[in-house]
């Protein structure tokens, strides 16, 4: 079994050949797809204009205020039946969701976030509508693909407490998911080759080397270096940082052309 986690980049550029790809593969699979740049431009059609905020250690991410979830939930909701039809259309009996649909993901709303201001400054400021991933009810999630062959997941939790839908970082939706389901394979469709150390492409990173290797990464792959060798240690096979960008992504990622987390 697969979980395939594409940003919203890749989904603009070559969104059609990653759904053909997948449809493809003769398993089961997980989509956890992205789109911030098309929320970004719809956000602006309606007059709410992106915020991002950089944290202390270099991440840029968006804030999402009560507005832009709105809008965010609208365009992740249009981009997920776009993939489940794309899908259906090639073969694959699939369903789409949002992590909130039947509690499916769970968050917790961060209340307060620290970002570094203008001035370079760390400061505090209201969480807005970010959650971070408390939970993933993997019988539910099991009990879909016992059902369907595919399951196409937006970014979106819920937080039980406070009953509201969060934004969530894909990347973190993705290791989650693919943790409870102890998958093969967790592909990350980016825009680059793979992870980058000189200019070149690093073809695997064994888990116990992977901190001493994150220390000399940038910020934003470091990130999702970290997250990979976390899922490794709980029970994913592999993870591989492939190219969303070339003509059959998925065969090319399982044919390990990327960068592939694993035990060693």
């Amino acid at each position: 079994m697969l979980v395939v986690k594409t940003g919203g980049r890749v989904i603009k550029n070559n969104l059609d050949n990653i759904i053909t790809s997948l449809s493809k593969y003769e398993g089961k699979f997980v989509l956890v797809h992205g789109g911030g740049d098309i929320v970004s431009e719809y956000s602006k059609k309606l007059g709410i204009e992106p915020t991002f905020v950089m944290s202390p250690e270099g991440i840029r991410s968006r804030y999402t205020s009560k507005d832009e979830l709105d809008v965010f939930v609208m365009v992740m909701s249009w981009l997920n039946k776009k993939m489940v039809t794309q899908l259906s259309k090639l073969g694959r009996f699939s369903v789409g969701i949002a992590g909130s649909d039947g509690k499916i993901v769970q968050a917790s709303r961060k209340k307060k976030i620290v970002i570094i201001n203008e001035r370079g400054k760390k400061m505090m400021i209201e969480g807005g509508y970010t959650g971070r991933i408390s939970k993933v009810d993997v019988e539910k999630l099991a009990k879909l693909l016992d059902i369907f062959d595919s399951v196409v997941i937006s970014p979106i939790a819920i937080d039980p407490e406070e009953g509201t839908m969060l934004n969530v970082d894909g990347d973190q939706m993705a290791y989650a998911i693919s943790t409870a389901l102890k998958v093969e394979y967790l592909i990350l469709l980016t825009d680059v080759e793979g992870v980058k150390l000189n200019g070149k492409v690093l073809k695997d990173i064994p888990v116990s080397q992977g901190k001493e290797i994150v220390e000399r990464i940038g910020p934003g792959m470091n990130r999702k270096i970290l997250m990979g060798i976390d899922a490794v240690s709980n029970g994913v096979r592999k993870v591989i940082i492939s190219s969303g960008n070339v003509n059959d992504p998925i065969s090319n990622a399982i044919l390990e052309n990327g960068t592939v987390i694993h035990n060693g």
